[in-house]
């Protein structure tokens, strides 16, 4: 069973971490939560969801101030991190090591651990210090995974595009969910026409 730590912060786009929880629960998986309160008040303003809803989808609930809990430290085995959405203020403290809460110290620790960690980058356009940002997690083992819809899978709502994201997101744990249509699944064994 996975053991994944999941954080969503205040950035637009907390549908992709609702959805993140909501299979990573249909999967079992044992996750530990931990979300800012910018995260909650987008959760009110963008979504019919509730705090007790997010809660109801995690195997552990952090609050964000409790320096002390278990995801903060490098002794407590996880599979890694993903950060969906993730704000570029969130951003900016990873990329800098500054641990100032829960969350923070969490993907701190995944990247000292060499652990896997996922950040669902939510911003646009993006300036030069956002790129520098990015590069500097990158160049420390980070993947960023920014919510970028492909089309391929035609999608024929805004779920199936929230989907094929979180699909993505599943794929750096090897987590298998089938939320969408892979590339090269309608042509898979059958023969191509010349």
């Amino acid at each position: 069973m996975s053991r994944i730590v999941v954080g969503i912060t205040g950035a637009s786009g907390v549908i992709y971490g609702v959805r993140l929880l909501e299979v990573l629960s249909r999967a079992n998986a044992n996750v530990h939560l931990v979300y800012s309160q910018a995260a909650i008040k987008n959760l009110e303003i963008e979504t019919s969801y509730k705090v007790a809803d997010l809660d109801a989808l995690a195997s552990v609930i952090y609050d964000i101030n409790d320096i002390g809990g278990a995801i903060a430290s490098g002794s407590f085995k996880t599979d890694g991190m993903i950060v969906a959405p993730c704000s570029i203020k969130t951003l900016s403290a990873i990329a800098n090591s500054f641990n100032f809460n829960l969350l923070i110290r969490a993907a701190d620790v995944s990247l000292k651990e060499r652990r896997k960690l996922v950040l669902m980058v939510r911003e646009t356009p993006l300036h030069e210090g956002h790129l520098e940002l990015m590069m500097k997690v990158v160049r420390m083992g980070g993947v960023i995974l920014p919510p970028v819809p492909a089309f391929y899978h035609q999608p024929k709502s805004l779920d199936d595009i929230v989907n094929q994201t979180v699909g993505k997101i599943l794929d750096q744990f090897s987590i298998e969910e089938n939320l969408f249509k892979r590339w090269g699944e309608e042509t898979e064994g059958k023969e191509l026409v010349k």
